[in-house]
C-alpha cells in the first residue's frame, strides 16, 4: 500500500465520505487512490474556490467534514476566500494539499510556494507530512482537529514522494473533545439577567439556532418575556412554520441600532456582542447599547444544547410552550413590476416543505427574513465571512450532504460570477439546487456603501466601477453553457411561474431575475 492509498483508506474509516476536488499533477497518486478505494464520492470543481465553497455547504448540512484534494500553494490560494468563510462559520473541512516531491523543493520549480504560509490564516490545524509512512497518521490527526466543535479547518500538505512511497495500514482518529459544558454559575447569571426586571434580549448563535436549543430559547422567551435576536449572518438556522420565531439583527448600521434601542441586559448563547461590518464615520463600532450589559452563557463552541436546557430548567421552563411559534401562513402570489416585498412574497408562497436556502442575496434578500417566517419549515443558512461567492458553490455541497431535499441558493449577479463554474458542478453531479440570480446588474450594495461612508456622489469613473454593464451579463446563456436550464423573469408572475417550474423538477434550474 502507497501513502495516497494509506491516506484515502484513513478518511474512508473515519467516516469521511466526500471530497471536492480539483488536482493537478503532484495529486495523480491521490487521484489514482481515489479511484481504487471504495466509499469515497468525488465531486470535481473548476475552480478551488467552488470545492471550498462546497465543503463548508456540506458541512453545514452534513455535521461531519468533507475533504478537499487542491493543487500546491496556488491552488489553495484560489480556495482561501471560501475558506475564509468556512472558518467564521465553523465548518469542519480536511484539506488535502499536495506539494512537490521532498527532494525537488530546492529546485525553486514555478509552483514551489509556502504552502504553510498560506493555509495557516485560514486553518487552525496545519501540518506538513514527513515521509508516506506517517501520512495516514497524520490524515488522522487532521480529522480529529476538523471535528473539535463547532468544526475546525485542517490542512496537510502531501509533497509527492509521501504519496507514492510505501506506507502502512489507515489510523482510527481518536474522538474530538466533546463540546465544554457551562457553568452553573453562567447558567444563574444568565437567569437573572433575564429576570432583573430591565429590557433583555437572548441573543442566539450557531447551534443554539436548531433543534432542542431553539425550542428552549422559545420556553426562555415565554417564561421571561425577553426578546429573541440571531445573529445578522448564520451558519445554519431552522425557520418556517412550527419553528420559534426569531428575528436577525439587521445589516445597516441604523436599522440594527434600532433593533437593540432600550436593551439594558443583554444575554449570548453561541453568539457574540454584536459589532458593524465596517468602520462608519462618526457611527459606532460596537451595537450594544452603552447603558447595557452582556452576559455570555455559553460560546458558539460549548454545549448549546445542554446550557439551553439548564437555563430553561433554571427559570423553572421546562414544560413551557415555547413562543413566539411561527405558522404557515403563505401570502398571495402578486403581481406587477419586481420589489423586495414582492420577492419576499413570491419565496413565502412558494418555498418547498423541508427546502435548504443558500442566501448571498445581500441586498435583494436583506429584508426576506419577516417574509419567510410564515414559509413552509426549512433551513437557512448565510454567508458567514462576507467573502462573495459563496452561495453557489455552499448549495451545491448542501445538496450532496441533502439529498433528499430542495436546494434554494440567493444569490447576486455581481458575487456569482466569482463562483459561476459550481453551475458545471451542479450540472455534472445532477444536484437539486434551485438558483435565483438577483440581477440587478450592479454591485449594489456598494451604492449604499459609497454614501454611507460619507465618500460623496459617484461620478462616472466611480460608477464605472459600481455597476455591472456594457455589456449587461446573460446569466441565461452563461447557465446553459454549462449545463444547466435556465429561465429569465422581468416580472413577479413570471418569477413565480419560473419557480413553479424549477420546484417542479429534479435537477438544477437557475432562475435570472432582472431588479
Amino acid at each position: 500500500m502507497n501513502g495516497a492509498e494509506s491516506l484515502v483508506r484513513t478518511l474512508v474509516v473515519n467516516g469521511v465520505e466526500v471530497c471536492f476536488t480539483n488536482p493537478g499533477t503532484s495529486e495523480m497518486h491521490f487521484v489514482a487512490a481515489l479511484d481504487r478505494v471504495p466509499g469515497m464520492r468525488c465531486i470535481l470543481g473548476m475552480f478551488e474556490g467552488v470545492v471550498t465553497g462546497a465543503a463548508d455547504g456540506y458541512y453545514r448540512m452534513a455535521g461531519k467534514p468533507a475533504c478537499t484534494l487542491l493543487h500546491l500553494g496556488p491552488g489553495l490560494g484560489n480556495g482561501l476566500a471560501n475558506l475564509h468563510n468556512a472558518k467564521k462559520a465553523g465548518s469542519g473541512i480536511v484539506n488535502i494539499v499536495g506539494e512537490h516531491a521532498t527532494y525537488h523543493l530546492k529546485y525553486d520549480a514555478p509552483l514551489t510556494a509556502d504552502i504553510e504560509g498560506i493555509a495557516r490564516p485560514v486553518s487552525h490545524w496545519v501540518k506538513t507530512a514527513a515521509n508516506a509512512r506517517t501520512l495516514a497518521g497524520d490524515c488522522a490527526a487532521a480529522i480529529r482537529a476538523a471535528g473539535v466543535a463547532p468544526g475546525q479547518i485542517a490542512t496537510l500538505i502531501a509533497p509527492a514522494d509521501t504519496a507514492w512511497g510505501e506506507a502502512q495500514s489507515p489510523v482510527e482518529a481518536e474522538p474530538a473533545l466533546p463540546r465544554r459544558k457551562v457553568s452553573a454559575d453562567a447558567v444563574a447569571e444568565a437567569a437573572r439577567a433575564l429576570t432583573s426586571g430591565e429590557p433583555a434580549m437572548l441573543m442566539l448563535g450557531g447551534a443554539a439556532l436548531r433543534g432542542r436549543a431553539l425550542e428552549n430559547a422559545g420556553r426562555i422567551a415565554a417564561r421571561t418575556g425577553c426578546r429573541l435576536m440571531a445573529e445578522y449572518n448564520n451558519s445554519r438556522m431552522e425557520c418556517g412554520a412550527g419553528r420559534v420565531r426569531i428575528d436577525r439583527l439587521p445589516y445597516v448600521v441604523d436599522n440594527a441600532l434600532a433593533a437593540m434601542k432600550g436593551t439594558r441586559r443583554l444575554v449570548l448563547a453561541g453568539a457574540k456582542p454584536p459589532v458593524t461590518f465596517f468602520a462608519y464615520p462618526g457611527k459606532p463600532s460596537v451595537i450594544v447599547p452603552e447603558e447595557c450589559a452582556a452576559t455570555t452563557l455559553a460560546g458558539v463552541a460549548d454545549d448549546l444544547d445542554g446550557a439551553l436546557d439548564a437555563l430553561a430548567a433554571e427559570l423553572g421552563a421546562t414544560r413551557t410552550p415555547p413562543a413566539p411559534i411561527a405558522e404557515l401562513k403563505r401570502p398571495a402570489l402578486p403581481a406587477g413590476a419586481v420589489t423586495h416585498d414582492g420577492i419576499a412574497a413570491v419565496l413565502a408562497a412558494l418555498l418547498p416543505e423541508n427546502a435548504v436556502v443558500a442566501d448571498e442575496s445581500i441586498t435583494s434578500g436583506r429584508n426576506l427574513g419577516a417574509s419567510m417566517a410564515s414559509a413552509a419549515p426549512h433551513d437557512w443558512m448565510q454567508i458567514r465571512g462576507g467573502s462573495i461567492g459563496w452561495a453557489l458553490p455552499a448549495a451545491a455541497g448542501a445538496a450532496i450532504a441533502a439529498p433528499g431535499r430542495k436546494i434554494v441558493a440567493l444569490e447576486g449577479d455581481g458575487s456569482g460570477m466569482y463562483t459561476l463554474q459550481a453551475l458545471w458542478t451542479m450540472a455534472r453531479a445532477d444536484l437539486d439546487v434551485t438558483v435565483v440570480l438577483f440581477a440587478n446588474r450592479s454591485y449594489q450594495i456598494l451604492h449604499g456603501e459609497l454614501k454611507n461612508m460619507g465618500a460623496g456622489t459617484p461620478g462616472q469613473r466611480a460608477q464605472d466601477m459600481l455597476t455591472l454593464d456594457r455589456p449587461f451579463l446573460d446569466w441565461t446563456a452563461l447557465a446553459r453553457g454549462q449545463g444547466v436550464e435556465a429561465g429569465r423573469a422581468e416580472t413577479l408572475e413570471a418569477f413565480a411561474a419560473e419557480l413553479k417550474r424549477a420546484f417542479s423538477r429534479r435537477g438544477p434550474y437557475l432562475v435570472e431575475l432582472i431588479i
